[in-house]
């Protein structure tokens, strides 16, 4: 017990820091944000995996969303969230969804709920239910911030919400399929990434099909994080010109490869590969081919050309 409590005191005082460090580094940042060129010049890390913080805090800031309204799917535990600083330092009104087991325990022992206005959904989201989840105390009206990250079916959710379904949209995806093809997994019950394929490698959707289903629902794509594994949307209601004047977005070219090594063995031992051998590895997988309106199934060698 003594050990759980300085394990606790230690966190809490990190947290505590993560802060301070926050406020005294926006107040600064927000100052410059009329001027950045490029969205990787916002990124900042509290409790985002990344430095997806300071890019969302820089689209609030230019849209002048104060409080925001938001939904985060594909939490953990909500220690490291895309949304987990809003709730610290903001007000705001704001649904968090996992399908992990005690969920709502999990993510109280990293936050003090009271303080904001957080719902806490356990529940596993796919393009059959994700509408009706919304509808769950009006997060499908006026919502500012949409956050997607299940490492897996995240393009058949997306295909089904209504256009401008909100202010902002991260999505992740998945930078081994290169910058070519608009391909994604396919739309499979309960589908597990390590399930599919043991590598971890073979989830989601190409950073092209993200961009072109996003166009759909009326979104322009404004870039993605130095991690390369996010990427930031932002609704044609707010046009570009007004509100992002001297933003230049992203050359895919220049986007494309990520350098992180995440792939597992057989033996689901991380193997470190890189470049092409990732896609080899995951060749006999199968994925949908969106430049055919059919939804083609095709193995990822086939698709790719390679031996």
């Amino acid at each position: 017990m003594l050990n759980f409590l300085k394990r606790l005191f230690k966190r809490q005082n990190q947290d505590g820091l993560k802060l301070q460090a926050a406020y005294s580094h926006f107040f600064m940042a927000r100052k410059q944000y009329d001027n950045l060129k490029n969205l990787s010049e916002a990124e900042y890390k509290a409790f985002s995996q990344n430095g997806e913080d300071g890019i969302i805090d820089y689209l609030l800031n230019q849209l002048n969303i104060n409080e925001p309204k938001f939904v985060e799917i594909g939490i953990g535990d909500y220690r490291e969230s895309n949304t987990r600083l809003l709730f610290e330092i903001r007000n705001v009104n704001g649904l968090v969804i996992d399908a992990i087991d005690d969920l709502k325990n999990k993510v109280l022992k990293n936050i003090k709920l009271w303080r904001n206005n957080l719902t806490v959904l356990e529940k596993k989201v796919d393009s059959s239910n994700i509408n009706e989840i919304l509808k769950l105390k009006n997060f499908n009206e006026n919502l500012d911030l949409f956050s997607l990250d299940i490492d897996g079916i995240d393009y058949w959710i997306i295909k089904e919400l209504p256009k401008n379904f909100s202010k902002i949209a991260v999505i992740e995806y998945n930078s081994v399929f290169g910058k070519e093809k608009s391909i994604t997994v396919p739309n499979i019950d309960d589908f597990n990434r390590t399930d599919y394929h043991y590598s971890n490698l073979c989830f989601g959707m190409s950073l092209k099909a993200a961009i072109e289903i996003m166009r759909e629902k009326n979104f322009y794509f404004v870039g993605v994080n130095l991690m390369r594994n996010n990427a930031f949307f932002v609704s044609n209601i707010f046009p570009k010109d007004k509100y992002f004047k001297n933003l230049k977005i992203d050359n895919l070219e220049q986007i494309d490869d990520a350098n992180f090594q995440e792939s597992r063995n057989i033996d689901g031992k991380l193997n470190y590969l890189s470049g092409i051998d990732k896609i080899k590895e995951i060749g006999e997988c199968e994925v949908i081919d969106l430049s055919h309106s059919s939804f083609t199934k095709i193995k990822i060698k086939n698709l790719f050309e390679f031996k």
